[in-house]
């Protein structure tokens, strides 16, 4: 279908908010890039962070962002440095006296 300039883009839900990362089914295969987002609570609040976890052709950045969906806009922050555990859904803060 790409050949032909056809987008085709699957979508795999995971049950639960936070906790670890498991499919029943795998479609890694058949993509060219998988993106993770996944939802974790910061500063009393739930956010969620984007991840370009595998593409197939070229390099890609490995860096966890924060991911920000308005009303008319899509936002994708500066990395998350200075945490860790973002993915588990409740991230620790590395050296808390800077923060």
């Amino acid at each position: 279908m790409n050949q032909k300039g056809v987008v085709t883009i699957l979508i795999l839900t995971l049950q639960g908010m936070f906790g670890s990362i498991h499919a029943e089914v795998d479609v890694s295969y058949l993509s060219d890039t998988v993106v993770l987002i996944r939802y974790f609570e910061l500063d009393t609040e739930i956010r969620q962070v984007i991840l370009v976890l595998e593409q197939r052709v070229g390099m890609h950045e490995r860096t966890l962002r924060e991911l920000t969906v308005g009303r008319h806009v899509i936002e994708v922050g500066p990395p998350l440095v200075g945490y860790r555990g973002v993915m588990t859904g409740v991230p620790e803060i590395l050296n808390p006296a800077s923060k």
